[in-house]
């Protein structure tokens, strides 16, 4: 897909949760083009997170539309498709870790794909590298720091090479100097023309 050219679209979107009165969101129309960089910020239940799993099929608008690549996210046969351009990245990072090694744990998303072992190998080098863990590769997953937890994260959602990663307040967990390496991480993924959705909580992270 060319960069500026539309990779999500929201129309006239509407999601409500169950027991409420009003919607989360109310006929959200967006546009987000290849290589665009978009800061959502807001108040606690603001519909930060439920706008993100709108972006990934992981739900679904009760009315309107989500296209990812021009793929209605609400059709069954375009899931598949749609979660592997648009990765997550969430709050905390040990409810993602899925392997008790590094190297394991980004291998998992690919190996799901059916890839082959070479392309595999290529993707875990390549993800581990982009996010400063290659030194860490045969580690214990559960032994590293909190950054560098999330930053395994961000390597599995690499691994699989979407269009779009979305961050949800992917940095509230962490210390500061652990914050920073993500911000700078997030940072040089838009630099590299990748599409980037951040939700943070904090202002001086949007910009």
């Amino acid at each position: 897909m060319k960069s500026g050219s539309p990779l999500i679209e929201l129309r006239e979107a509407s999601y409500t949760y169950e027991g409420s009165a009003l919607p989360v969101l109310d006929s959200l129309s967006l546009t987000i083009n290849q290589g665009d960089y978009l800061a959502v910020v807001g108040a606690n239940g603001s519909g930060k997170s439920t706008l993100l799993r709108l972006l990934d099929g992981l739900k679904l608008p009760q009315s309107g539309s989500v296209l990812v690549g021009g793929l209605d996210a609400a059709r069954p046969e375009n899931a598949l498709a749609v979660r592997r351009a648009v990765a997550l990245v969430f709050q905390s990072p040990v409810d993602e870790i899925v392997s008790s090694v590094v190297e394991e744990d980004v291998a998992f998303g690919p190996e799901n794909l059916g890839l082959s072992r070479p392309e595999i190998a290529r993707r875990v080098d390549a993800s581990l590298a982009a996010v400063g863990l290659d030194s860490e590769r045969g580690r214990p997953s559960l032994f590293l720091s909190g950054g560098q937890q999330q930053r395994l994260a961000i390597a599995g959602a690499l691994a699989m090479e979407p269009s779009c990663v979305a961050f949800d307040e992917a940095t509230s967990m962490l210390d500061p100097p652990s914050r920073l390496e993500v911000l700078d991480l997030i940072d040089r993924l838009v630099e590299g023309g990748m599409t980037v959705v951040h939700v943070t909580h904090d202002m001086a992270e949007a910009n």
